[in-house]
Formats: C-alpha cells, sequence, structure tokens
C-alpha cells in the first residue's frame, strides 16, 4: 500500500441529469449495495441520502448541511451491526522479542509468534539507498530545512537567494491526502534549493539551507 491509499473497499458513483436523479439513483444503488462478512459505512450512507437536510422532498428548499452537521443535527438511529463477521487467523499464543534501533536508541519490543521478520538467520543485506527524487541531498546540519516525513512537494514559496524569517513558509508537502507547510526553522538567506514541484521526498530530505 502506497502513503496516500484510504482503508476504503469500494467506491459508488451515481449520476443524473440533476441532483435529484442523482440522489435518487443512489438511493437505489446504495439499498440494492451488500458487503458481508465485516460492519461498513453503508447504513449511515443510506441515511445520510433520505435525509431531508442532504436531499430535501422539494429540490427548491435549501441544502442545509453544514461541516459539523453529523455532530449537531444528524440524528442517528442506526442500529448497530448484527451480521456475521468473518473469522479472522486465529493469533499464536507464542510471543518473540526483538531488538530494534530507533532513533539511535535500542528498544526490545515483544511481538506475536511466527511473525514473519524477514530474512531470518540469512545472511544480513545491506539496506536500498534511499532516493530523494533523484537528487542528491547534501549532510544536515544547524542550517539545514529538511522534510519531516515523506511526501510531494505541491509548492514552493520562496527562491534561492532570498531573506526568509522564522516561520516563514518554504514549500508546502503533501502527505497521506494532507497539505504540510514546512517553515523556516530560522532568519536567513535561502540557498541550495534543491525541492521541485512534483518531487517525492523521503524523511528527512534536505529542502535547502538557510544561511546568516
Amino acid at each position: 500500500m502506497g502513503g496516500a491509499c484510504d482503508s476504503m473497499l469500494a467506491k459508488l458513483i451515481s449520476t443524473g441529469k440533476d441532483r435529484t436523479q442523482a440522489l435518487a439513483r443512489a438511493r437505489r444503488a446504495l439499498g440494492e449495495f451488500v458487503i458481508e462478512g465485516m460492519p461498513t459505512v453503508l447504513p449511515f450512507h443510506r441515511a445520510v441520502v433520505a435525509d431531508e437536510a442532504f436531499a430535501p422532498k422539494d429540490p427548491r428548499q435549501p441544502f442545509t448541511v453544514h461541516t459539523r452537521w453529523i455532530e449537531t443535527d444528524f440524528v442517528n438511529t442506526i442500529p448497530p451491526y448484527a451480521g456475521v463477521v468473518a473469522d479472522a487467523p486465529v493469533a499464536s499464543d507464542e510471543r518473540q522479542s526483538v531488538v530494534v534501533e530507533v532513533g539511535g536508541k535500542r528498544l526490545e519490543v515483544v511481538l506475536p509468534g511466527g511473525l514473519s521478520l524477514g530474512g531470518g538467520g540469512a545472511t544480513k543485506k545491506k539496506a536500498p539507498k534511499r532516493s530523494g527524487g533523484g537528487k542528491a541531498r547534501t549532510a544536515a546540519s544547524g542550517d539545514s530545512l529538511t522534510a519531516p516525513m515523506q511526501g510531494t512537494i505541491v509548492k514552493i514559496a520562496v527562491e534561492e537567494g532570498q531573506t526568509v524569517e522564522a516561520g516563514d513558509l518554504v514549500v508546502v508537502l503533501e502527505a497521506m491526502k494532507m497539505e504540510q507547510p514546512i517553515n523556516a526553522h530560522k532568519a536567513g538567506t535561502i540557498t541550495g534549493l534543491s525541492a521541485t514541484v512534483g518531487e517525492t521526498v523521503t524523511n528527512g530530505a534536505l529542502i535547502a539551507e538557510i544561511k546568516d
């Protein structure tokens, strides 16, 4: 799974000559939609497309749903899921301890028995070199502005040689369908700006340096 994936089973799309027809088709499609073996949000969707706030009987009436409608106005009469839940694989009662290194610190963690850790007693392979969008990165320093997570550069707000203040926006990174602004951590001049729009960068990748 990629970093931009949702925990989604399926997507239902309905169309029509206008909103009234599209909603009528959505109500019918949702009424016929069946997913077995686990609870889903289908009952909620059926309730929403039948609610007058979302689908008024008179199409001339205003659309009254707002961003906090579910919390403030939606009357939840949906019964709890009562279907049969598919059996999950039975976990082993055995446990195994492994030592991992996180941020330079060695930690012992306990994992379910039988969990494959990849490689077992095989010869340890050298970790693959991570790519920062095909561009070479310089070593991080106190002047370095780095990516706090893996993501895609969607906006660059500065230019090479530009003077910035602490807190000024430098780039915008998109990760998990959310935009994350990356701001200057100090005042200075932007140098070594290596980010480009559309580039995928890894966690810790150098975006630019800010020189005094």
